[in-house]
């Protein structure tokens, strides 16, 4: 495997784990925590609850990345214009998202969460109630998933054509969480706390290193690749 699509494998996974661990995605996979360990008395159906969230999430986000990916590719003229000039945008690009970490920009987005009512028929629906507030939630983006998914992820499929593999990693990674407080669910409640201080508390200083490093490479970018000063 090339060492450029390693490094995009990396970075695809890396963007979902900031985006599982972001406020706005948290709270939605605190509330996918809440729904597995309904059946804390049975460590198998909290496991089978979080892989099947997590299936859900990534579903979302493959879905997603082969339909916006293909469509952008498919057409020959548009394909032409983003493998040409894709490199001159990625600077701006990476400047903004990193921006919108640093909570220096934001913009409101509409959710697909649902009410009350959309709540009682997942829970309705048993284990593949999982599923669908996989997909609902994974729909819900806010302005720091939205950053990261359309300005960092999608980018970075279409340059390396990519719209199956890195979306699905991404997605995968969006579900560790949830996996990870499955886990410690069925096999224990006391460490519960704990764990979820420290993954707010990384949170916040990997969003801010990430929002620095984004700014930096992008200022990089986009004063070697559009002004063609050497650095």
């Amino acid at each position: 495997m090339p060492a450029e699509f390693m490094l995009a494998v990396f970075s695809a996974i890396w963007l979902g784990i900031l985006t599982s661990i972001s406020p706005c995605p948290l709270a939605t996979n605190v509330a996918a925590i809440s729904f597995v360990s309904r059946r804390v008395d049975n460590p198998g159906k909290v496991l089978l609850h979080g892989l099947l969230y997590i299936f859900g999430r990534t579903l979302t986000y493959a879905v997603l990345g082969v339909l916006l990916v293909s469509s952008l590719l498919s057409a020959p003229a548009l394909s032409h214009v983003l493998q040409k000039y894709m490199h001159l945008v990625l600077g701006p690009i990476l400047i903004l998202v990193g921006m919108v970490l640093l909570d220096l920009l934001s913009f409101p987005l509409p959710s697909f969460g649902g009410g009350r009512k959309m709540q009682d028929r997942i829970d309705a629906l048993g284990a593949w109630g999982a599923v669908l507030l996989g997909i609902l939630f994974a729909l819900s983006f806010c302005p720091v998933s939205a950053a990261l998914f359309f300005g960092s992820l999608l980018p970075l499929a279409v340059q390396h054509k990519s719209g199956i593999v890195l979306p699905v990693l991404y997605g995968i990674a969006t579900g560790l969480p949830v996996a990870l407080f499955s886990l410690i669910i069925a096999f224990g409640l006391q460490r519960l706390a704990e764990a979820y201080k420290a993954l707010t508390g990384f949170e916040k200083w990997a969003r801010r290193l990430t929002g620095v490093l984004f700014i930096g490479i992008g200022l990089y970018y986009s004063v070697t690749m559009i002004f063609g000063v050497g650095i």
